[in-house]
């Protein structure tokens, strides 16, 4: 049994900052493991053209240490590419650029296992963590850590109702490049959802489908196709100082908040709602509509077989306004329906959760224990219910990441800033005082 300081549970971006980060601690020995054979960022939406939704400097260390060698400039760096970058004059770079800088850091990183699940982790005799590991060719492993840092991610989040149906003409959009030659050459494809990966793909749709013929419907439970906000002052919501401000606040009152922030984290880009506008405008020089039907306030209630000639599927539709039904036939079904978390493959009963069964997890991402020990355990990205909306965002990610490493060991390895916004959250500061007379 090999015996390390940490274990990290997955790798996507955020555990992989974190390999990025403890790389030079010398101190503190980790490994990560990850199920997949190769580092891959979301596959299935890797867009021609597409582009990160937050500026190049949200990359896996930079917010945390400029310095580091594992840097988005200085992967440019070692693959000649700064002074194309430099000309190119973007903030914000081709989602297939990342995704290739992340691939080489990880690739880079002798501390990443590839091609290697973990099955489950549980509390060691003793104290420490038991992390039980599968590997590609099925042979099973067990690893001792003090602590554990999961990095799981999300999953595809459905319609219950198309569960039962999901394959090659019903799927959700992290599986569109994987299916995309069946939609894009169809009669009929309908997409749900308004956000930025559903309006992606209904902008390839109208681009690549329609000169074939293709018709589009688009529906969204949404009442409109928003656009994400953007400001800069909506912008310091992803920051520390207002993740330790949410989080200070009670359960009750965070799930009231954060029920009405969906679009500082969700929605369109305005870049991919003009491209979409423009591709209807140009598509009607010569006719009166383009064949795209599209609305807001409308919920899947069913999908079954069409009885149609040469249609696939029926959908049954309830506008919530109207509080009407209707029906519309088509072909492939594109579900752009969001993500949510991911279970973690931890011990069952071991992790504390709160009334809707979410897990508990303190300000410096500790997951609590059921036991009421100090916790060893830590979480990436399965936080947004008590840390707010900046718990997806790779624009967090190297902060929760310093404060993750700073506790494996046991000092200040990283500074973590108190003071990165003008905007007060709570009660300004100099208003306090006059609330304790």
């Amino acid at each position: 049994m090999s015996e390390y300081d940490v274990v990290g549970v997955g790798l996507g971006p955020f555990n992989l900052g974190l390999a990025a980060l403890l790389e030079p601690v010398s101190d503190v020995d980790a490994v990560f493991f990850e199920a997949a054979p190769r580092f891959a960022w979301h596959p299935g939406l890797m867009l021609p053209g597409t582009t990160l939704q937050v500026p190049f400097l949200a990359d896996l260390v930079t917010l945390a240490d400029p310095t580091s060698r594992w840097s988005f400039l200085k992967y440019l760096h070692e693959r000649g590419r700064l002074y194309r970058f430099y000309f190119y004059e973007r903030f914000h770079v081709p989602r297939a650029e990342f995704d290739a800088y992340a691939r080489w850091v990880a690739e880079s990183l002798p501390s990443c296992r590839f091609g290697t699940r973990v099955t489950t982790v549980a509390p060691a005799a003793g104290g420490g963590w038991r992390v039980g590991v599968e590997t590609a060719d099925g042979a099973v492993e067990e690893h001792k850590a003090r602590s554990v840092v999961f990095g799981v991610g999300t999953r595809p989040s459905v319609p219950p109702v198309t569960r039962d149906v999901l394959g090659a003409d019903v799927f959700h959009t992290e599986d569109y490049l994987t299916y995309r030659e069946k939609a894009v050459t169809a009669s009929a494809v309908t997409v749900v959802g308004s956000g930025q990966s559903a309006g992606e793909v209904v902008a390839d749709l109208l681009e690549a489908g329609l000169p074939g013929g293709l018709t589009v419907d688009w529906f969204t439970r949404s009442r409109g196709f928003l656009p994400m906000e953007y400001s800069k002052l909506g912008l310091e919501h992803f920051t520390p100082e207002y993740t330790a401000y949410f989080h200070g606040l009670p359960p009750s009152t965070r799930d009231e908040i954060r029920a009405g922030q969906d679009l500082l984290y969700k929605g369109l880009s305005a870049e991919t709602s003009e491209r979409i506008y423009d591709l209807l405008y140009a598509a009607t020089v010569d006719r009166a509509d383009p064949p795209v039907v599209y609305g807001g306030g409308c919920e899947l209630r069913a999908i079954e077989p069409s009885p149609v000639p040469g249609r696939r599927w029926r959908l049954t539709w309830h506008h919530r306004d109207q509080d009407r039904r209707f029906t519309r036939d088509t072909d492939v079904v594109v579900l752009g329906t969001g993500h949510e978390p991911a279970p973690l493959p931890v011990a069952s009963g071991v992790v504390a959760v709160d009334a809707l069964g979410r897990p508990e997890v303190s300000l410096d991402y500790r997951l609590a224990l059921t036991s009421g020990a100090p916790s060893t355990l830590f979480a990436q990205n399965a936080e947004l219910h008590t840390h707010g909306v900046g718990a997806p965002d790779l624009g967090l990610g190297a902060h929760r990441n310093s404060v993750i490493v700073n506790a494996l060991a046991g000092r200040e390895v990283y500074a973590v800033r108190d003071r990165t916004v003008y905007q007060s959250f709570g009660v300004p500061e100099e208003a306090r005082p006059h609330d304790r007379t």
